[in-house]
């Protein structure tokens, strides 16, 4: 009934026994209790809005969207993006924050998580008692306790320290999960992906990610390792974990150092500061030839990451994303040329991703929403009438 409610806009009685299968006896108590725990309010009746010729004025429902709010957080290693919506998905909220790398040690880590939520939340007018779920996305494999494994240099346990523990101390659902799993359901949801039950989504900013659905089931693994790039770090034609549009303005600056970029290319008027993956891909676009072949050697390594993919779980799409979409559609278009040498089985199809660097973000409000919908029956009494209260 819930599920039904949080799909319509206003109905009736008769509309939610009919979509249902209940009695109307039954659809109406159920009904009665959700508007008493505050997810469904009852509007003014059919005759009240001139809707009603004859006979006992129908009820009319909703649900109360207001009632509670999600939380979605990118916790990227250089910036932190934290949206808050409302029950339907729409954003009230959305704030970016940078976070400095020479400080990432899990409690400053802690700290910067909890400081972008609780700013997030004052900005919507809202507090922590009014969030019924929250899920944080981290660039690290995420296991289904929401833990990180060790890793040789403390990398995945800065990027998630303990994070459902601390987030879980005052949000009623949370949920954390690899960055690349929750692009992954972004384009699955509204993006790229969207009903393809087989698809790969590829991060491919500044370091290399992949969100795996197979039979239309998001993967995770033992450890949460599904998708985990360092493997390429043995892959010719890739040879690391890093970004593509991260390699190519290492690309660039090696090229310049080793005096293979021609002193009229635009790429050796670009000041240190400047010399970005995006100012590579937007110079390949303007016509200059070391921009291109930079693009063009990026183009053959997704080719490579496309193949390995391709081989190991035979998606149908894989969808460029976490990078601005025109580059993505460059480096597409690019690695197209080398795609069809890569595979034994039929090829993916490989398509841009049209959401973004907010695609993360995305992902977790979108997870956030289904957990809500799923978990907020669960929850115990009091816990529940807090997540529900409406401000004011």
């Amino acid at each position: 009934m819930l599920s039904y409610a949080w799909d319509a806009e206003v109905f009736t009685a008769s509309d939610a026994m009919a979509a249902v299968g209940l009695t109307r006896s039954t659809t109406i108590d159920v009904i009665e209790e959700l508007v008493e725990i505050g997810l469904l309010d009852e509007l003014e009746n059919a005759r009240a809005v001139g809707d009603y010729r004859k006979g006992r004025p129908a009820r009319r429902f909703r649900l109360r969207a207001d009632a509670a709010v999600v939380v979605g957080i990118d916790l990227a290693p250089d910036h932190i993006l934290t949206v808050v919506a409302n029950l339907r998905g729409e954003v009230l909220v959305r704030r970016a924050s940078h976070t400095d790398l020479a400080h990432d040690s899990p409690a400053e880590r802690r700290d910067a998580a909890a400081a972008a939520v609780d700013d997030a939340l004052l900005a919507a007018g809202r507090t922590r008692a009014d969030v019924l779920s929250l899920c944080a996305g981290v660039p690290a494999p995420v296991d289904a306790s929401g833990s990180s494994p060790a890793h040789r240099n403390g990398f995945w346990r800065r990027m998630n320290p303990d994070l459902s523990e601390m987030f879980g101390a005052w949000a009623p659902i949370v949920r954390v999960i690899n960055d690349a799993s929750l692009a992954a359901v972004a384009e699955g949801s509204v993006g790229a992906a969207a009903g393809v039950r087989d698809h790969v989504t590829l991060l491919c900013g500044r370091f290399l990610g992949a969100g795996v659905v197979v039979d239309g089931n998001l993967l995770r693994g033992a450890h949460g390792g599904v998708g985990e790039m360092v493997a390429f770090d043995h892959v010719a034609g890739v040879g690391g974990a890093g970004g593509l549009s991260e390699r190519a303005a290492e690309w660039a600056r090696e090229s310049i150092a080793a005096g293979t970029v021609s002193p009229d290319s635009a790429l050796m008027a670009l000041p240190p500061s400047e010399l970005t993956g995006a100012a590579v891909f937007r110079l390949a676009r303007e016509g200059d030839a070391d921009a291109a072949r930079i693009v063009e050697r990026a183009g053959h390594a997704l080719s490579v990451i496309t193949g390995v993919m391709g081989s190991l779980f035979d998606p149908r799409r894989v969808v460029v994303s976490g990078i601005d979409p025109v580059d993505a559609a460059q480096l597409v278009a690019a690695a197209r040329e080398s795609l069809p040498l890569e595979l034994d089985l039929p090829a993916p199809e490989l398509v841009a991703s049209r959401l973004g660097l907010d695609v993360i973000c995305t992902g977790a409000v979108s997870a956030a929403l289904d957990a809500a919908r799923s978990g907020v029956l669960d929850l115990a009494d009091e816990p529940r009438r807090t997540a529900l209260q409406r401000v004011g």
